[in-house]
């Protein structure tokens, strides 16, 4: 089975589940489907369809990490598997200021790199190597980076996600 999209009270995208879970939340009247997966379960007694999308019949309220966790998986679908500096397809992740020279290990300063890139980028700057980056890293943002993560997303989940997610999840 796939997975399903949990929603809130007020159709705020809450977490992913998998399918079986949803249909458990359908089936013991905790959550209302929304959107059907186009699959039916069949048992002797009933046939049910299975949910794609659910919303919860009481609202939750959840607290948000203010910022989405830094992960190798997050910062290549950030930059679309693609390398920063050639556009190559990318293997590895890179420090725009390096490491050794006092940059951080955060979103602004991680991006994704190709194997060749990387080694020859080193522990240098960008500067040094008269290199540009096609985009300025930033950290993502939205509800939707919080729950799918680096996640594949269903294309049928995009009319209840922000748009910046829906682009970087779909790459």
């Amino acid at each position: 089975m796939a997975e399903a999209l949990v929603l809130n009270a007020t159709y705020e995208p809450l977490c992913v589940v998998s399918q079986r879970r949803a249909l458990v939340l359908v089936l013991t009247e905790k959550a209302v489907m929304v959107e059907s997966a186009g699959q039916v379960l069949r048992s002797a007694a009933a046939s049910v369809d299975v949910p794609i999308v659910v919303r919860l019949a009481r609202f939750v309220r959840v607290p948000y990490r203010s910022q989405v966790p830094l992960t190798r998986k997050g910062v290549l679908a950030r930059d679309h598997h693609r390398c920063v500096y050639c556009n190559a397809p990318a293997t590895s992740l890179d420090h725009v200021i390096p490491r050794s020279r006092g940059g951080a290990h955060v979103w602004e300063n991680v991006v994704a790199a190709c194997g060749r890139c990387n080694h020859v980028k080193a522990d240098r700057a960008v500067a040094d190597l008269g290199w540009r980056l096609r985009t300025a890293p930033r950290a993502p943002s939205g509800a939707a980076w919080r729950i799918l993560g680096s996640r594949r997303m269903d294309p049928r989940w995009s009319a209840y996600l922000s748009t910046d997610v829906t682009e970087a999840a779909s790459a």
